[in-house]
C-alpha cells in the first residue's frame, strides 16, 4: 500500500463513526443535553483548527490552497457558535467554557502535530478532514430525524463541512502523495496520533455527559 492507502485504512479502522457517542447520535439515543455538552467540548477543537492550519501554511507560504484552507477554517467558527446556540448554549457560555481535561489534551495533541514537520502536520489534518464529509452527513441526518433540529443555525456547520472538507482533504492528499519513502513512517504515525486525539475528544464527551 502507498502512504495514502495506509492512512485511509487507519482512518477506517479508527473511524469516529464507530465511536459510541457518534453511534448513539446516529441511533437517536442522545439527549439535547448530551449534544449541548458535545457542542462545548468540541468547540475547543473548532476554535483551534484555524491556528493549526495557519501553522501548516507558515511552513509552505507559497501554497495558496493551504492559505485558502486556513481562511475557510476561520470562517467556520461562527457557524459552530450558531449550532451551539440552537442547542441552548449561549455564545457567552461557549466562549467562557474552558473545556474538559481530556478534551483539552486532545486539542493539545493536534496543536503539537501542527508544529512537527510539514508532512506530519499535513498528515494530521488529512486524518482529521478525510472522513468529515461522511461524518457531517451522518450528523445532519441525525439532527433532523431524531432531534428535530432543522434550522439553518443547527445545520449550517455540518452542511459546510460536507462539502468543504472534500476540497480540504484533497489538498492534503496531493501533498502526502509526494512524501519520500524516508518520511513515510513519520507521516503515518502522525496520522495515527491525529486519529487518537479525535477519539480522545469524543471519549471526553461520552464520559462526562453520557455515562
Amino acid at each position: 500500500m502507498d502512504i495514502i492507502q495506509r492512512i485511509d485504512s487507519e482512518i477506517e479502522k479508527r473511524s469516529l463513526l464507530k465511536h459510541p457517542f457518534y453511534q448513539m447520535w446516529s441511533e437517536g439515543k442522545l439527549t439535547i443535553d448530551h449534544l449541548s455538552g458535545y457542542a462545548k467540548e468540541y468547540f475547543q477543537l473548532v476554535k483551534a483548527v484555524p491556528g493549526i492550519v495557519e501553522n501548516i501554511a507558515s511552513l509552505f507560504p507559497s501554497n495558496q490552497d493551504i492559505a485558502t484552507n486556513a481562511k475557510d477554517e476561520s470562517d467556520h467558527v461562527a457557524p459552530w457558535v450558531r449550532f451551539a446556540s440552537a442547542l441552548g448554549v449561549e455564545p457567552e457560555e461557549l466562549a467562557s467554557y474552558k473545556g474538559d481535561k481530556k478534551a483539552n489534551a486532545a486539542v493539545e495533541m493536534m496543536k503539537k502535530l501542527s508544529l512537527a514537520s510539514f508532512e506530519e502536520a499535513v498528515a494530521a489534518m488529512y486524518a482529521y478532514e478525510a472522513e468529515l464529509p461522511k461524518i457531517s452527513r451522518t450528523k445532519l441526518d441525525g439532527l433532523v430525524k431524531f432531534y428535530q433540529l432543522d434550522s439553518k443555525d443547527a445545520l449550517e456547520y455540518f452542511q459546510i463541512h460536507e462539502e468543504a472538507d472534500v476540497r480540504h482533504a484533497q489538498v492534503w492528499r496531493e501533498i502526502l502523495q509526494a512524501t519520500p519513502e524516508s518520511r513515510q513512517e513519520a507521516v503515518f504515525n502522525a496520522a495515527v496520533e491525529s486519529l487518537a486525539a479525535q477519539n480522545l475528544l469524543l471519549d471526553s464527551v461520552h464520559e462526562k455527559y453520557v455515562r
